[in-house]
């Protein structure tokens, strides 16, 4: 069995969680932000107003959140990624095989395309939508998979050269297992559970 990566330190203030579409970067982040009682923002919700449009306000928003020196986040987002990275105290990395990522995520494309169920700003999958080349499955199901692997892996050496604290999980067990002991560090059970 793998070793687990150390814990957070306490003292942490500024987390983002890197990762593909489909790694848990949001179950991950919010779990993290309840249980260090630090306010999340979830990124694409700054950047996607309704019906998908950018929001002009995206990068100033996103300053606004880095200027309050507490904080959760996803790691995306070519604009705002080194100002995300210069800002934090730790990046947690969801460095999930490629059949775990695109499982996740075609199942959680697929249910929210039959639900229809809005989320960020009113927005809600379609089936339509599949076809833009920004949409996850897309981008997943194409080299830009390992293209972007490799690019994080390079852009978080560099911080942790830098002295960022990278935790790397690799796979979902790893992540659950970790995540569970940041929880039982807390007194905590793992409500929140990555899949």
């Amino acid at each position: 069995m793998r070793e687990l990566p150390p814990p957070l330190p306490r003292d942490v203030q500024r987390v983002l969680i890197a990762g593909s579409s489909g790694a848990g970067k949001t179950t991950m982040a919010r779990a993290l932000a309840e249980w260090r009682a630090l306010p999340y923002t979830e990124i694409d919700a700054l950047q996607h107003g309704p019906g998908w449009i950018p929001r002009p306000e995206f990068e100033t928003d996103v300053d606004t959140m880095l200027a309050t020196g507490r904080w959760v986040t996803e790691y995306q987002y070519p604009a705002v990624k080194p100002r995300l990275l210069a800002a934090a105290d730790v990046v947690v990395w969801l460095d999930h095989p490629f059949p775990v990522v695109a499982s996740r995520l075609l199942r959680r494309s697929v249910s929210r395309a039959v639900t229809k169920r809005p989320f960020y700003n009113g927005n809600v999958e379609r089936f339509s939508g599949w076809g833009r080349a920004s949409h996850p499955l897309r981008v997943v199901f194409s080299r830009e998979f390992g293209v972007h692997r490799r690019r994080t892996d390079e852009e978080l050496s560099a911080a942790a050269a830098r002295g960022v604290m990278v935790v790397r999980l690799r796979g979902a067990r790893q992540a659950r297992r970790w995540l569970a002991d940041q929880a039982s560090g807390y007194g905590r059970s793992p409500g929140r559970q990555l899949r």
